[in-house]
């Protein structure tokens, strides 16, 4: 006798599509008409073709590098590159970003959709230095709503607004499993890529950062380059047994840490006193995100999203990831300017 098949096992939910997703949430924004939402997808749509790009990294002519530097005198990768093309292609043909800027050029990127309402400020592929050995690698993106009069042309008010002004925010992550973590400013939602679907998922619905954590993040190759206090704070966190974790992928060292708490940090150091990381396309969207998820940005002496932005490519110091453990490093950075 033929038993009935189990129909909890053979009709299980897939889960909630980002595109559906996002369609739910545009209530959350009763001034929208659907542009915002659409800039998202486009965003996921450059993403799923970086992940098929990174996943044949090793079979296809897209590692090493690319043979020119970019404006940060950094060595660019052929995937930066293809990164970069990818995305400001999706951008500019999804109709919705009027302007574009990447960490892979110096001035603006003009999408000539000067009707469009927003500007996207991304870092295309943070890390691509470690494609070659199969490490974590991610994408970075700020999107702002643009001050100056639809239908001209963006320029640099549109970039230069500050972190407080942004609308949405978030990273791609291209590891184990391919993720896609954003923030419209109302908490932080994570979606995982499900290539057999060829769709991103909603995994971790409401991301929130524990309150502390057992987990340090830094290149403690600078160790002599810091100032006493950073390696005052690294001390304790020694003392107190925490974890060393470092990957050296930005995106990949963050997102560890916004699941598990911890914290990360790219101080000052002797030859770079306003750090390393880039603020408008680094910095902002991951302070964004982390106050959103209930952690802390600081550069040491203020919050990251209180930074005023000068230029386009500006340097910042990060402090970044479990509230308490950020107040404790804020705790050794003042004791050392008092003393």
């Amino acid at each position: 006798m033929m038993t009935a098949p189990d129909e909890d096992l053979i009709a299980t939910p897939v889960g909630t599509t980002l595109e559906r997703y996002i369609m739910r949430k545009q209530a959350e924004f009763p001034f929208a008409t659907g542009e915002l939402s659409q800039l998202l997808r486009d965003i996921a749509l450059a993403g799923k073709i970086i992940n098929r790009e990174v996943n044949r990294a090793g079979l296809s002519d897209v590692t090493g590098a690319y043979g020119r530097e970019n404006v940060q005198g950094e060595q660019q990768q052929r995937l930066d590159m293809a990164a970069h093309i990818r995305f400001v292609r999706a951008l500019r043909n999804g109709g919705q970003a009027c302007a574009v800027l990447s960490e892979e050029e110096e001035a603006i990127i003009y999408t000539g959709n000067d009707q469009a309402k927003y500007v996207v400020a991304m870092d295309p592929l943070d890390g691509s230095s470690n494609i070659d050995v199969n490490v974590p690698i991610g994408t970075l993106f700020s999107i702002y709503s643009r001050v100056t009069p639809v239908g001209s042309k963006a320029n640099e008010t549109d970039f230069l607004q500050g972190g407080r002004k942004q609308v949405a925010a978030g990273y791609v992550l291209y590891g184990s499993s391919t993720m896609l973590v954003y923030t419209t400013g109302h908490g932080v939602a994570g979606f995982t890529y499900e290539p057999s679907l060829g769709e991103f998922f909603l995994s971790h619905p409401d991301l929130r950062i524990p309150a502390t954590g057992t987990t340090f993040s830094c290149n403690e190759g600078y160790w002599f380059e810091y100032p006493a206090y950073v390696r005052t704070y690294l001390e304790n966190c020694k003392r107190s047994r925490m974890n060393g974790r470092y990957i050296g992928s930005l995106v990949a060292d963050y997102h560890r840490n916004l699941l598990t708490g911890g914290i990360y940090l790219y101080p000052p150091t002797g030859k770079n006193l306003d750090g390393k990381l880039r603020l408008l396309y680094e910095c902002y969207p991951l302070a964004f995100l982390i106050e959103q998820a209930g952690g802390a940005a600081s550069t040491g002496t203020e919050a990251v999203l209180d930074v005023t932005p000068e230029h386009y490519h500006q340097r910042c110091p990060l402090i970044i990831g479990s509230a308490e453990l950020v107040n404790e490093y804020l705790v050794c950075a003042a004791a050392e300017v008092s003393a």
